[in-house]
């Protein structure tokens, strides 16, 4: 369960000791006294290792909150959820984020982030950094380690499952790298020698080439929701070859909407099921109320994955009215950070009335335009309470201060395969036109705990605004946009879009982060994107 396997997260000081590297070479280690022969010695030190490979969803170092695996960037802000949603929210219509004086903010609220950016910056290093402890573990696992250190059995069956679980995660960061930078320092062995850059199209092959193997009947994977919450199986594979294929025309300029139909549908067959509360997805023991929609999660625990990752800043950040804070989200602070544009509340019929879609739940008041975005308080606009730090019967989570949540973040949920569904199948997938319908319906019936908001033509605009209702501040908007040619460009303006209160049109070239300047200075091998 949760609280259970995330327990050891604590203990894995003396793993990320053996396996941190600097941001100017991630695929060089420190040297001191603690080895891989010490770390793998036995079983225990190789489920420790795999927990802190897990960790870095949702914590930035294993010795606290203060302390970050990744140098240059402030450490509450560098596990791996808060940065990507940072990067796929705050520059589309869904996030506005208040913070100036949050190092590399201003530049992604003005649309003018560059190769120095702290946090395009700190994401691809994350990502490169937790790659690298998945090489260094996957190189401990082959069956001569194993052999040669005395683990067999049970022992060795189960490490071979970590081993795959480890190598999803793999697969799951670079495809979260194709996606944001596109081009990428490509290895899959830990090596002081730079490595090459890989197109983003070969990228794309790789990826797919492992999420094959590990569908394959010779994976060790367990099958689609029978290991423990929170830890990758069949299903989760199959979800990354759904969202992928979905975007395949984006990554590779060849349409894979076929594939793309076949393996959601492969997810929504596998058992999940869809949660009968759409809020109960988003509060403290999502853990239990979400657990049947829930494919695979970035977990979070008040007192055992202390962070202030995604879950945490989405719980605080979005009032800055104390009472609401405690009250209704079960935090100590209203820290006043995040609110949405007034397109996102337009999607909600009367949304700030009691809408009858029960996604819509917005504080703030009733002007729904910022007009002065330097002042939370008085500049207008309205934000979303999603993400609460409040379990289904009331109570608060497990830290008593308030302070740190419980609320799991979803990085993979049923819903998405039904939209999925849905979108590969008008765009010319080889799927069944009523069965998109129903899954597109069986949606809007949750959110309005009726057939009211049941619709009888599907078409893509209709699509992107569901994804809005649906997935709104869960880490899709940017990519979705991007798909759906509205990003970039002036097609589709939304306020603050540019940087300027009315919206204006911005380059194409920002449709991928740069390549950060400290590792072009070191890796000759690579290139910058073309802008930057």
């Amino acid at each position: 369960m949760k609280r259970r396997f995330f327990k050891i997260i604590g203990m894995v000081a003396i793993v990320s000791g053996s396996l941190i590297g600097c941001t100017k070479d991630l695929n060089r280690y420190p040297l001191n006294d603690v080895t891989s022969e010490t770390v793998y010695a036995n079983a225990a030190g190789y489920k420790m290792a795999m927990a802190k490979i897990y960790g870095g969803f949702s914590t930035t170092s294993s010795v606290g909150t203060d302390k970050s695996d990744i140098e240059g960037v402030d450490a509450g802000t560098s596990e791996f959820t808060r940065m990507f949603w940072y990067l796929q929210e705050l520059v589309t219509d869904e996030a506005l984020i208040f913070w100036t004086n949050d190092e590399g903010v201003p530049a992604l609220r003005s649309y003018a982030w560059d190769s120095q950016n702290v946090l395009t910056k700190g994401l691809y290093y994350r990502i490169l950094f937790t790659i690298t402890l998945c090489n260094d573990f996957l190189s401990q696992c082959t069956d001569a380690k194993l052999a040669a250190r005395g683990i067999s059995g049970a022992d060795a069956t189960n490490i071979k499952r970590y081993r795959d679980e480890v190598r999803f995660i793999r697969a799951y960061q670079y495809w979260a790298g194709m996606d944001l930078y596109g081009n990428l320092p490509f290895s899959l062995e830990v090596s002081s020698t730079p490595p090459s850059q890989i197109k983003r199209a070969d990228l794309f092959k790789f990826i797919e080439s492992e999420l094959k193997a590990l569908e394959s009947t010779s994976s060790n994977l367990a099958e689609p929701r029978t290991n423990e919450y929170g830890r990758v199986d069949k299903g989760a594979v199959w979800a990354l070859f759904a969202r992928m294929y979905l975007n395949a025309e984006v990554y590779t300029s060849e349409k894979k909407y076929d594939e793309a139909v076949v393996y959601s549908k492969k997810v929504i067959d596998a058992g999940y099921t869809l949660a009968t509360t759409y809020r109960n997805l988003f509060l403290a023991d999502n853990n239990i109320t979400g657990k049947s929609e829930f494919i695979l999660t970035a977990n979070y625990d008040g007192i055992k994955t202390q962070s202030y990752g995604a879950s945490t800043i989405l719980s605080h950040g979005c009032t800055n009215n104390s009472s609401v804070a405690t009250d209704s989200l079960g935090v100590i602070g209203a820290w006043a950070g995040f609110k949405t544009t007034s397109k996102i509340v337009q999607l909600f019929p009367s949304a700030l009335s009691n809408s009858p879609d029960k996604r819509a739940s917005f504080t703030g008041g009733s002007n729904t335009t910022v007009s002065n975005y330097s002042d939370y308080a008085n500049g207008g606009g309205v934000s979303i309470i999603k993400f609460r730090n409040l379990k289904s019967d009331g109570t608060k989570g497990s830290d008593n201060t308030g302070l740190y949540v419980d609320t799991d973040f979803p990085l993979f949920r049923l819903a998405e395969m039904y939209l999925i569904y849905a979108e590969a199948k008008l765009r010319g997938g080889n799927g069944d036109g009523t069965l998109a319908l129903n899954y597109f319906n069986s949606l809007r019936r949750r959110a309005y705990q009726s057939n009211a908001g049941d619709v009888a033509i599907l078409d893509l605009d209709l699509i992107l605004d569901e994804r809005a209702r649906e997935l709104h501040w869960e880490g899709h908007r940017r990519t979705d946009l991007i798909r759906f040619g509205k990003f970039t460009g002036g097609t589709y303006v939304w306020p603050w879009k540019g940087g300027v209160a009315t919206g204006q049109s911005i380059d194409a070239y920002r449709a991928l982060y740069p390549i950060p300047a400290s590792d072009l200075n070191v890796n000759l091998n690579l290139k910058q994107n073309p802008g930057y």
